[in-house]
């Protein structure tokens, strides 16, 4: 078994992700690269596509999802909003939809619908949206209270935090279109998305997903992807199905006594990655680098500063990188303010400030 440092696997991760050199990608390929880009903030997202790429193309991540349709906007892992290639999406959503958190009796008090309604309500909406529209929140809950006769669906799914419409999105009955003014709009993706997919077999689905997670976020242990994917919420016999599947792509290896799985085809690059010394980095609010490990690992946010990086409501920071390790947060204030809790080289990180600043600016 290989034994690895942390300060080397997080040097290979962001090389992997293109935090340390920006390389000539698409915006296809920075979602493919990091297992998907969160979405929450349509702001960050398309920001955590800049910074990786060597000459961003202003508006380049809005084209993907709207004019050339590679890119899918959806519900996906932890039940938030991904941008994910659209060829490689219904993979991530098959593994995502075997949570079934619908048919606990938890969920069901807090949002009312039985598993049977819910079904009524994913064919309500496949028939409203058959006709290629893209309809607004408002618009697809008339449109699924008249076809189900629930009026007290109403509600429920007016929700801003769209509860009810995340299975929809994990089954590919809808994913989101292009907005009108302030208001979000669906489509059906089989009408959205040229070439879409129907889900795929969960053995092969699990492959996809655990060999793009591992290639960007590896080394990692199973508890790490498991708590990426969907807050630790799936049953162990699932997990080791998956990781059964994808056994062949896996190598695990040693960091400093933890345990973990490594890919591959990548464990003589890993072992020769010499730690990124002296490197600083500025990573935008909800970046992939911290959303992969999880803001619970301490060898990448010291415990004390938890809390400033993952804040509450789930904001994520944007952080200051020091050899791979958060070292502080910035914000967008009087140009870019830091907070830093450890010494950063002053040059470089008036560089990365330099470099960072017409990005977030530029439309995105």
């Amino acid at each position: 078994m290989e034994s690895l440092t942390w300060s080397q696997v997080l040097a290979w991760r962001m090389r992997r992700q293109h935090v340390l050199e920006p390389g000539a990608l698409s915006a296809v390929e920075v979602a493919r690269r990091l297992a998907g880009v969160q979405a929450q903030v349509a702001s960050a997202a398309s920001l955590a596509v800049a910074v990786r790429q060597a000459s961003p193309e202003p508006g380049e991540t809005a084209r993907a999802l709207w004019e050339d349709r590679t890119l899918v906007k959806t519900w996906a892992m932890r039940g938030t909003l991904h941008l994910l290639p659209a060829d490689e999406a219904p993979a991530y959503l098959a593994l995502c939809a075997t949570v079934r958190n619908w048919e606990k009796a938890s969920w069901q008090k807090n949002f009312g619908p039985t598993p049977a309604e819910l079904e009524a309500i994913a064919e309500a909406a496949t028939d409203a949206l058959a006709g290629g529209a893209c309809l607004t929140r408002e618009e697809l809950t008339a449109e699924i209270v008249e076809r189900t006769s629930s009026e007290h669906l109403a509600e429920a799914l007016g929700s801003g935090w769209g509860a009810l419409l995340k299975p929809l999105a994990f089954w590919g009955v809808l994913c989101f279109g292009p907005s009108q003014g302030t208001k979000v709009t669906f489509c059906a993706p089989a009408r959205h998305i040229p070439g879409w997919a129907d889900p795929p077999p969960i053995e092969d689905a699990a492959r996809t997903v655990i060999r793009a997670y591992f290639g960007a976020h590896g080394p990692a242990t199973v508890d790490a992807f498991d708590a990426w994917l969907m807050r630790k919420t799936h049953s162990r016999k699932d997990l080791r199905t998956w990781f059964a599947a994808a056994a062949d792509d896996l190598v695990q290896v040693d960091i400093e006594g933890t345990l973990a799985y490594a890919p591959a085809d990548h464990l003589d690059e890993l072992t020769e990655t010499a730690p990124a010394t002296g490197t600083v980095r500025l990573l935008g609010g909800f970046d992939q680098y911290v959303l992969g490990a999880g803001t619970n690992a301490a060898y990448l946010i010291p415990p004390d500063h938890r809390s400033e990086v993952s804040r509450t409501a789930g904001w994520i920071s944007p952080v200051v990188l020091h050899e791979g390790r958060v070292a502080g947060t910035w914000e967008p204030k009087n140009g870019i303010t830091t907070t830093l809790w450890e010494d950063v080289p002053a040059d470089l990180l008036t560089a990365q400030i330099t470099r960072l600043r017409p990005l977030l600016n530029a439309p995105s």
